[in-house]
Parts: structure tokens; C-alpha cells; sequence
């Protein structure tokens, strides 16, 4: 009786023990990927992603856009405007919501 009560207690010690060691590895194989370096092609594509950043802010918009892409976003938005009507559809609208006012009945 008293030693199924012990084995029973260290299969419960055991499961928990390895349910905690499995989590902290799962955890540390996380902080050690942080830690070391990246590997090539994550690195390459990391620098591409802030060259592509750094050539847009100097472009004002997109890079390498030349005369053609102009001219199609011009029509498309000229399309938009006919559909949709007037206004800036370059600038996210502005919305205005007024508080409902409520009558009160009396009883």
C-alpha cells in the first residue's frame, strides 16, 4: 500500500518535472535565437527592407516609380473621383459622430 502511494507520487513528480523542463527549454531556445546572430538570408533580407526604406524617404514615395506609374495613379484616382465623388482620396476621411440626444417620456 505504501509503495504503490510512493510510486504513484513520483509518476506525479515526474510528469510535473518534465512538463517544467520542457517549457524552460522551449524558453530558452527562444532567448538563445535572440541572442545569437541571424543567418544570412535573414540578415540580407533585414538590410534590403531598410535600404528600400531609406531610398523612399529620400524619394518622397515610391522608388523607382517612374513617369508610367504616375500616370496610372492619376487615372485611378481620377476614376475613384467619377465613382465616388469629389473630395481628397489621398487623405483617410475624416469622421464626426454627434452624440445622440435622448427625449425623455415621462411616466
Amino acid at each position: 500500500m505504501i509503495l504503490r502511494q510512493i510510486l504513484r507520487l513520483s509518476s506525479l513528480f515526474r510528469s510535473a518535472v518534465s512538463v517544467h523542463v520542457r517549457r524552460n527549454i522551449g524558453l530558452s531556445a527562444i532567448v538563445f535565437n535572440k541572442t545569437k546572430e541571424l543567418d544570412p538570408i535573414q540578415k540580407l533580407f533585414l538590410d534590403k527592407i531598410r535600404e528600400y526604406n531609406t531610398k523612399s524617404k529620400q524619394a518622397g514615395g515610391p522608388v523607382d516609380a517612374g513617369p508610367e506609374f504616375q500616370k496610372d495613379i492619376n487615372e485611378s484616382l481620377a476614376r475613384l473621383q467619377r465613382a465616388y465623388g469629389e473630395g481628397d482620396l489621398t487623405k483617410f476621411p475624416e469622421f464626426k459622430f454627434e452624440e445622440p440626444k435622448f427625449e425623455e417620456t415621462p411616466k
